[in-house]
């Protein structure tokens, strides 16, 4: 394994593991998704250089694409959570509750 396809795991493990054990504020969980997109969007990337493949590949784009909606909803959702129960802290939100 060389170390590029190294880092990218290594980054996305450590993105997975931020969002599984530091879960106290919405927008750290946020930062961490957004991270996990980012790695996998430069390995994607980086995948047809490391194949040497003459054609680049649309899905890289598309991941993109999929990572800035989903940016923008998640935002959409902090401000909309923030407004509605006085901060981000996850604990306070409760699912049940209408």
């Amino acid at each position: 394994m060389s170390h590029l396809h190294l880092s990218f795991y290594a980054a996305f493990v450590l993105s997975s593991l931020g969002l599984a054990f530091h879960r106290t504020h919405l927008i750290s969980a946020l930062l961490c998704l957004e991270s996990m997109m980012l790695s996998m969007y430069v390995a994607l990337t980086m995948w047809p250089i490391q194949m040497q493949a003459a054609s680049s590949t649309i899905l890289p784009i598309l991941m993109l694409t999929f990572s800035a909606c989903e940016a923008g909803a998640g935002l959409a959702l902090l401000v909309a959570s923030t407004r509605t129960h006085g901060s981000d802290h996850l604990h306070n939100f409760n699912l049940l509750r209408c």
